[in-house]
């Protein structure tokens, strides 16, 4: 197994605004309370220690949730830990996509892990516990309907609405039949067609399957599991409930926050009047008539935080002292720290979950074959196969030489001349000189293509396949394909392959 570690700036793959929080950009200090760091927890944990919740309820709600499951006595412990304010956790979360979804689900949930080991080695006086927490209440039933496999889009047909934990699983069977059809006969294909059988076609709802499917997985690792559609969590709740949809006390502190930090970035979620959506059979809609306290107090289940306000709730019943979580993620959570001071509620520090490209030893032969190196892997098709025609060819189509001479020439002129406006009109030729350079450049390159087509159609395949539709791997492709040729040990090789304190993106070699 080989690995190599690459720069996120050097992916390309990556907002100016995550480059300057991983580089811990000072600019970004209103917004974080403290930056990822070992160091910096120990602060963290005595902030969160002095933020009184009910961990009473929450032990009660986790073993109520997981009674049906069984639990390693790993997962077991964490949940009794959680009793003693020595504990903590680190929550990532995700939509309750089929089959894990994408690869980046599973990367999220082993880095909290992982940050909980290093937390415990760092002060092992406390106890850290890794949570994944199930967006059972997220309506958007498309996004998580299908995954990608093999070329193929497989996709569960339901008429159902409203909140998709809370959906049933009729007509999922026609969909595991068609995932055996491509698993194959193999071992490990017989080990996951049993474990999504058991995990869709054994329980009652999208919420149910999806718990048991992630314990399944990671509960070695002593993940523990919450679902935050529940009535005692939401009782714990209320009071922001209630000053969000009766005084619309969030607006002003996260508008505010979010135009402060817009200055350097596009705010990545819409700040409301109210920010909570109604849940009732089938539907999760917006709130738009009037809501009286009597509602909120005797039935809170009803209501449903969105993206701004579902942070609130983590905090406000876990012991949380970080939140792991994708960039965009993180992009959103920096609106919300002046409505965090608000509330006197600790701002977790946000951890970059780790981030991987996964290449099998054929692409990579072939990859290095072609002249490449590993950061190359990140360049556009275009700029890959114009570096090949450039690497490869007998013909000089560089005109990066003639460039520098003309650029020479242009400055010897400029120095001759005084007036500032003439140094202008200089400066100007020399730019529009350079552009037909690099047209005429271009029209070479083109011309030399030609020369190499089965190289370059064999590029694009490799690049295709690493980035499907242009985007990251780990954003379209499941683990599936990796488990049926590793087993277990697949999740083994990216847990001791990822650190989510490391500032570097991983490529791993199979």
């Amino acid at each position: 197994m080989e690995f190599y570690n690459i720069a996120y700036k050097d992916t390309n793959s990556f907002s100016e605004l995550l480059i300057d929080y991983l580089n811990q950009d000072k600019k970004l200090n209103p917004f974080v309370n403290h930056f990822p760091s070992l160091e910096n927890f120990e602060k963290q944990i005595i902030e969160k220690k002095r933020h009184i919740i009910n961990r009473e309820v929450l032990i009660e709600v986790l073993k109520e949730q997981n009674s049906n499951l069984y639990l390693s006595d790993s997962s077991q412990n964490n949940i009794s830990l959680l009793e003693s304010k020595e504990t903590f956790t680190v929550t990532t979360g995700h939509q309750l996509c089929l089959f894990t979804g994408p690869l980046y689900c599973i990367y999220k949930i082993i880095s909290a892990i992982n940050l909980t080991e290093q937390l415990k080695e760092k002060y092992p006086k406390n106890n850290f516990v890794p949570v994944f927490w199930m967006a059972s209440e997220d309506h958007d039933f498309q996004e998580i309907n299908h995954i990608s496999l093999f070329g193929k889009r497989l996709v569960w047909d339901s008429e159902q609405n409203g909140s998709v934990g809370r959906m049933n699983l009729q007509g999922i069977e026609k969909l595991i039949e068609e995932l055996k059809g491509l698993l194959g006969e193999t071992l490990n294909a017989k080990k996951l067609t049993l474990l999504f059988e058991n995990s869709y076609l054994k329980n009652n709802n999208l919420s149910d399957a999806t718990r048991y499917l992630f314990n399944e997985l990671f509960g070695k690792y002593g993940l523990v599991i919450i679902d935050a559609d529940d009535k005692k969590l939401k009782e714990q709740f209320i009071p922001i409930m209630k000053r969000d949809i009766l005084e619309n006390k969030f607006f002003d502190s996260i508008k505010k926050c979010s135009d402060s930090l817009a200055k350097d970035s596009k705010p990545q979620a819409l700040v409301r009047d109210i920010n909570f959506f109604k849940l009732s059979a089938g539907k999760r809609e917006l709130i738009k008539g009037e809501v009286t306290e009597k509602e909120i107090k005797e039935d809170p289940k009803s209501f449903s935080p969105n993206v701004l306000l579902r942070p609130f709730y983590q905090e406000s019943i876990l012991p949380n002292i970080a939140y792991v979580g994708g960039g965009s993620e993180i992009a959103y959570w920096m609106q919300l720290k002046t409505a965090f001071e608000q509330e006197e509620i600790p701002f977790p520090i946000l951890i970059l979950r780790s981030s991987a490209l996964l290449i099998n030893k054929n692409q990579k032969i072939r990859f290095e074959n072609f002249g490449f190196k590993i950061e190359d892997f990140f360049l556009s098709e275009d700029k890959l196969k114009k570096k090949y025609v450039l690497l490869t060819s007998k013909s000089d189509v560089s005109l990066e030489s003639e460039k520098i001479d003309l650029e020479n020439l242009y400055n010897r002129i400029s120095d001759k001349a005084s007036d500032i406006g003439l140094k202008n009109s200089i400066s100007s030729q020399l730019r529009k000189h350079i552009n037909n350079l690099n047209d005429l450049q271009q029209k070479l390159i083109r011309e030399e293509k030609k020369k190499y087509k089965t190289s370059l159609n064999q590029i694009a395949k490799i690049k295709a396949q690493l980035f499907p539709n242009n985007r990251l791997q780990e954003r379209h492709d499941n683990f599936i394909p990796f488990y049926l040729k590793d087993g277990e040990n697949f999740l083994e090789i990216i847990k001791s392959n990822f650190d989510p304190l490391s500032p570097n993106f991983v490529v791993l070699f199979f």
